[in-house]
């Protein structure tokens, strides 16, 4: 291959000119600080612990009773040492100070890490009771589905949902970061965006999914279910004095028990309440409350087919 010497020897100036950008653009790069939670650390965190809440469906799939409990139970050892490591990375990442963390500082991250990694696997059987009940409601909600298998292997809902109910747990622990980078995985590789902070109650069912948007604030109650690109979202945003954000405010809806939200509908609002057993259609736009038992739909014009031997109207 030929190679044109004036470019490689202007490589040096070019590297220079990108170095003085880290100088001028402070805020996009992390250099001389605590070190930052691994994305591939996470992950693969991730996988593994998929791989305990739904133990052979995953990596090894001629799991049995003989078996199981060293395989966990290696799986256990390993996320406790790996989360330990990535929650005691989050934390220093948190801190006030934005200088390398103290002998002491690390020190007591690294006992927090420890501590919140333990208190998180604590949950896992308690998040694995939820997600049997969302594979139920999964199930139930949709007459194509054949078998529970099917939902585990094949909905990008049930992946969404699981990876925010592991992020969630985290979340409420107060372990910062961390759970943001799982749930904004999970909607790279699925397409529906479920805040961590979110509140999400038993039996719910994300049906096709793409384009799904669940905001922080959200509360969600039980056997809800939403198709795709349905947002529950803010409908402003508040401004201090200065013109930043007013953060930690209820911004997103609450959507109660038994509700179903159809294709494209959007809710917004933190005041705006969903009431039981509402029905949402299809492209609807709600910024204000609704009573149970309500359904809200779209009114439709005509639509008018010609051809040369007739004309007819439908209602759409």
């Amino acid at each position: 291959m030929a190679t044109d010497l004036r470019l490689k020897e202007s490589l040096p100036e070019l590297t220079e000119r990108i170095i003085v950008t880290y100088s001028e653009l402070k805020g996009i790069q992390h250099l001389d600080l605590c070190p930052l939670p691994s994305y591939d650390a996470v992950t693969e965190t991730i996988q593994d612990l998929k791989e305990i809440l739904f133990p052979g469906y995953r990596r090894l799939t001629r799991l049995h009773r003989s078996n199981v409990t060293y395989h966990v139970g290696e799986l256990i050892d390993k996320l406790h040492s790996q989360l330990s490591v990535q929650i005691e990375r989050a934390f220093c990442h948190s801190a006030e100070e934005s200088e390398i963390c103290s002998p002491q500082q690390k020190f007591n991250f690294e006992i927090l890490g420890q501590q919140k990694s333990y208190a998180f696997l604590e949950q896992l059987p308690a998040i694995r009771e939820m997600l049997a009940l969302d594979v139920e409601a999964a199930f139930a909600g949709d007459p194509a589905c054949r078998t529970y298998d099917e939902v585990i292997f094949c909905y990008p809902g049930l992946e969404a949902v699981t990876i925010y109910r592991l992020a969630n747990a985290l979340h409420r622990l107060e372990v910062p970061f961390i759970p943001r980078m799982m749930t904004e995985y999970a909607h790279a590789r699925t397409g529906i965006d479920i805040h961590p902070g979110a509140t999400i109650g038993k039996y719910f069912f994300i049906d096709h999914g793409t384009g799904v948007v669940i905001g922080e604030t959200c509360e969600i109650g039980e056997w809800v279910k939403l198709y795709q690109g349905v947002t529950l979202g803010a409908l402003s945003f508040a401004k201090d004095g200065d013109g930043n954000l007013v953060r930690g405010t209820k911004r997103h809806p609450t959507i109660e028990d038994n509700v179903v939200i159809y294709a494209n509908a959007t809710v917004l609002g933190g005041n705006t309440v969903i009431g039981k057993g509402s029905v949402v259609g299809s492209n609807v736009w709600l910024t204000s409350s609704i009573l149970p038992g309500t359904t809200v739909s779209l009114e439709r014009p005509s639509l008018r087919i010609r051809n040369d031997s007739f004309i007819q109207d439908f209602s759409i």
